[in-house]
């Protein structure tokens, strides 16, 4: 988002307009997750017949917060990038700040749990803050990239060659975590190093919900790249 041209008031209250109806928001919600769901579903989520639904999305791809996934006959709604995402979960901490928890699904989510398709939570703070501190990942002027080194001890601790070599040729972005206040790191790096944790089995999908629950082995390996959290997962 560095070079992307300032938004004009006329685009924020566009944006403010789209966000303002209860059911695009939930829409919005529920697509948080990084998944890509067809409108019937998003109708359900939102509590509204298909044709009202059918007009909100037209109206949330028009505004470019969604993008469209044709597979055949079917059609297929997800946020439009990872930029939408960060901007629902800024959105998200005024009304969070100083709130205490209403469920018990809530420190889970704090722990661990997707950002769009990003690590997030007290995990994703402190995956960011280590490799910061270990000149793992440099913050360039094109955001955040993985060093050579960073690589290195990320095969070291258990992800593919394959994995880690790909990283190196992204870049990422910090993205503030709205129930930490700090950076975790999005973008397309952040995306992969997610990917790459999901699928050496660190990381696993909660049944419901975007809660991310690391494995005792993922615990492990993290913990070798000098993560640490305040509080036990």
């Amino acid at each position: 988002m560095t070079d992307a041209p300032a938004m004009t008031r006329y685009q924020l209250a566009e944006v403010g307009a789209l966000l303002a109806e209860p059911a695009r928001a939930a829409m919005l919600l529920a697509l948080s997750d990084g998944t890509a769901r067809p409108a019937g579903e998003l109708a359900r989520v939102a509590g509204i017949g298909a044709a009202t639904a059918s007009a909100h999305l037209k109206r949330l791809l028009d505004g470019g917060l969604l993008a469209l996934h044709a597979q055949g006959r079917h059609r297929y709604y997800r946020l439009a990038d990872d930029e939408v995402s960060a901007m629902l979960e800024a959105l998200a901490m005024p009304r969070t700040r100083d709130a205490a928890p209403k469920s018990s699904a809530d420190p889970a989510v704090r722990r661990a749990r997707t950002c769009y398709r990003h690590l997030a939570g007290q995990l994703g703070v402190a995956l960011c803050e280590s490799l910061l501190a270990r000149d793992y990942l440099e913050a360039a002027s094109e955001g955040l990239r993985l060093l050579p080194a960073g690589a290195e001890a990320l095969t070291s601790a258990g992800l593919k060659v394959q994995a880690t070599g790909q990283l190196l040729r992204l870049h990422g972005r910090g993205c503030l975590d709205w129930t930490e206040r700090r950076l975790h790191v999005g973008g397309p790096l952040g995306v992969a190093l997610t990917s790459a944790m999901l699928d050496a089995g660190w990381l696993r999908r909660a049944t419901q919900g975007r809660a991310l629950v690391p494995s005792a082995d993922g615990l492990r390996c993290l913990s070798s790249l000098g993560v640490r959290l305040d509080t036990p997962l």
